[in-house]
């Protein structure tokens, strides 16, 4: 007879042996005579792509869980222009990584994957396996628009093919002329530091000193203590990437984000493990223990964060101008700060191409073809203007000189909706996560908006120049896996002691301790993995 542990575990068999049989599933083999019908059905320039309609299936992320793509005028409208119609499957970012790699080790993904943000470790993967197409010859052949991209802008290039000479996804690409999307300091309220009767900071020990001021003099003058003196919807990192250039730390941005170059010694050093990065931690544990941030700052959902930060009580703010992202107005960049050995630098900036995994096509797709140049109007002139700015007369607006702007509902919404809530309604691109060019003539959402320009232009002096950033680097199929395994146990680790340290619930007396400890991880050899893709960055730059 079967006990009930033994039934657990015959259970547990079975549902490994299904998931076993999902993931080799393999794709339904194309026909010749489908395959035929399928490129007479073709247009290769022009529009429609295809002259009787077709349907593919797309998995994709979004940033607001209300949104029905199946509903969205973006989508729609694209579906008569070019007579193929997506049947989305959606999920929310918080929950994007969890279930993509689910999807994915089950066999049941879809024909494309879009704004998936598929981590480059896993595009060799499943590249090399076939479930991910090899895209170089679709682009050489039916993508002009992203072909000319590459052409202008080589790093893209670079940065997307892999080191088996492969291009299995498609990225999001920063214009390197748009800096306010790039650069910017986080914000601080004017007219708080005017009621505490302080100027703007220049260093750390003044930034400290403002902030324990929003706690202790009441700005907001209710005569309450309900000030948060800092916060931010994206976790303690956005704090920590203020902050590192003021202590000396990713002199060559944050592509890479745990390594920068010792400019003492000249080599490649592990910044987690650094005296600089101790120091950084010490301040943003002073400011915790004080009561100077945020207490919900480690596990805030962004969406809790904006419904939050309405009540007015933020002095300094992360991320985006709060005067367009939250209704926020008064806020100013905040400069860029001195720190204790008296480095003063933004560094917390990367390459202008973004995730290269924002676009794949899957091999359970019967339209190879036709996906990229669907996908291809995205990075011409005319899609980029309608997948940022949507619809003349509905959501956007042409002025005399030529320029778009958003119409009044989109700016200055009648049911008080963001700038982002609002543009929601009609398109997908709030969050961050899609495919495609990001331009400043298009792009005119919080990083495009004149706060943010001068914010960048305050920034800029002091920010590192794109001569001196860094791309993410590149790894072969084997050393990826290699570096993979060691970074998964390394990075959670770095992650858990950084929020003990801040919080108190580790001492810095457990230091040597943790830096012993990333050394059994396998430090050394993750130190040499990255030493010999510097090396071949060098060598080809």
């Amino acid at each position: 007879m079967f006990n009930k542990k033994s039934l657990l575990i015959l259970l547990s068999l079975v549902l490994v042996f299904s998931l076993a049989l999902m993931g080799c599933s393999k794709k339904k083999e194309v026909s010749s005579e489908d395959r035929k019908k399928n490129l007479e059905n073709f247009n290769k320039e022009g529009m429609p792509i295809v002259k009787e309609k077709i349907t593919i299936n797309g998995f994709a992320a979004k940033f607001y869980s209300s949104q029905d793509w199946s509903k969205l005028m973006l989508w729609k409208e694209y579906e008569k222009k070019s007579n193929i119609h997506v049947n989305w499957e959606t999920a929310s970012t918080d929950s994007l990584q969890e279930k993509r790699n689910l999807m994915l080790a089950s066999g049941e993904y879809p024909d494309i994957l879009f704004a998936s943000a598929v981590p480059k470790a896993d595009l060799l993967k499943y590249g090399k396996q076939g479930v991910f197409l090899k895209l170089n010859d679709l682009i050489d052949q039916y993508a002009p628009n992203f072909k000319k991209a590459m052409e202008e802008f080589p790093i893209i290039k670079q940065g997307i093919t892999m080191p088996d000479g492969n291009i299995y996804g498609l990225p999001t690409i920063y214009d390197p002329n748009f800096k306010s999307l790039r650069m910017g300091t986080p914000w601080i309220k004017k007219e708080w530091l005017d009621k505490v009767g302080l100027k703007e900071p220049t260093t750390i020990d003044e930034f400290y000193q403002v902030l324990k001021a929003f706690k202790e003099k009441d700005p907001n003058g209710n005569g309450k203590a309900d000030e948060i003196p800092w916060g931010g919807g994206y976790g303690i990192i956005e704090s920590i990437n203020y902050l590192k250039g003021s202590f000396g730390l990713n002199n060559h941005g944050i592509a890479n984000p745990n390594i920068d170059l010792d400019e003492g010694t000249g080599k490649l050093r592990f910044v987690p493990a650094t005296d600089n990065y101790k120091q950084l931690l010490e301040f943003l544990n002073k400011l915790y223990k004080e009561g100077l941030m945020d207490r919900e700052i480690f596990t805030i959902k962004a969406h809790e964060f904006n419904s939050k930060v309405t009540n007015g009580n933020y002095g300094v703010i992360n991320g985006v101008d709060p005067g367009v992202g939250n209704n926020q107005k008064g806020y100013i960049g905040i400069p860029v700060l001195e720190g204790p050995s008296g480095d003063r630098k933004y560094t917390a900036i990367g390459s202008p191409l973004g995730n290269i995994g924002m676009f794949v096509i899957t091999d359970k797709n019967k339209y190879p073809e036709q996906t990229i140049r669907w996908i291809d109007y995205f990075y011409g002139e005319e899609g980029i203007k309608n997948f940022f700015m949507g619809f003349e007369g509905i959501t956007y607006k042409e002025t005399a000189n030529g320029e778009v702007e958003y119409t009044d509902e989109i700016t200055k919404n009648p049911d008080g909706l963001t700038l982002d809530q609002a543009i929601s309604k009609y398109l997908t691109w709030p969050g961050g996560y899609y495919p495609g060019v990001v331009k400043q003539k298009y792009f005119k959402g919080a990083e495009g908006q004149p706060a943010s320009i001068e914010n960048a232009k305050k920034a800029e002096p002091n920010t590192i120049t794109q001569d001196e950033i860094w791309p993410a680097f590149n790894f072969d199929l084997k050393e990826q896996e290699e570096l993979t395994a060691i970074s998964t146990d390394i990075t959670t680790y770095i992650d858990e002691m950084r929020d003990k340290f801040i919080t108190g619930k580790s001492s810095f007396s457990e230091w040597d301790n943790y830096v012993k400890t990333l050394e059994k991880m396998g430090l050394k050899r993750y130190m040499e993995l990255y030493q010999g893709a510097y090396e071949k960055y060098m060598d080809n730059k």
